[in-house]
């Protein structure tokens, strides 16, 4: 039997080394998000809200997955793709893609609340104000609102229909379409 490797040994070696090197890239390198961060003071509690999507997305719709820490449980918050228009919390984000979707028909928003619970597209807030949910997103919203072209639009969080006036629940994590 010869010392010298044979040819397939070799290759094999360097493509196992290839192989671990590119897993360990790609776990270095995530997939490009978009984070959007916000502190507010709720009833004399500090939250550090934090909102992580995709920061780009097919033009022609995709499901998205959406995470969020830091948020008040006590408050529930939609998750969506809207129109926004200025600095966190200075405007209502509206309109927002699919609407209210009280049916869960169209998959574009997700409730998470700890009131939730049995309706369509709804969540509770896992440990310490967070959640992880899947929206659905394109870039035309309807009504003449298509993002990056006539609009401007982000994934965000606002406050649910028990406090839709609140902003301080308002985080954007921009996104563009491809």
């Amino acid at each position: 039997m010869s010392a010298v490797p044979s040819t397939r040994t070799v290759a094999r070696t360097g493509l196992a080394l290839f192989s671990a090197a590119a897993l360990a890239l790609s776990l270095a390198s995530p997939a490009a998000a978009a984070t959007g961060t916000r502190t507010i003071t709720d009833g004399g509690t500090t939250y550090n809200l934090s909102l992580t999507a995709p920061n780009t997305a097919t033009a022609t719709g995709q499901n998205i997955t959406v995470t969020g820490s830091g948020y008040n449980p006590g408050q529930g918050v939609y998750v969506s793709l809207c129109v926004v228009d200025g600095a966190q919390g200075a405007n209502k984000p509206s309109p927002c893609l699919g609407g209210q979707d009280e049916s869960g028909t169209t998959g574009a928003s997700h409730w998470v609340s700890s009131l939730g619970g049995g309706l369509p597209n709804t969540s509770p807030f896992g440990a310490g104000g967070t959640f992880s949910v899947q929206i659905h997103v394109k870039a035309d919203l309807g009504g003449g609102n298509v993002c990056g072209d006539t609009v401007e639009c982000a994934i965000v969080t606002r406050a649910d229909h028990t406090d839709t006036n609140d902003r301080k629940y308002d985080v954007h994590a921009p996104i563009d379409f491809v």
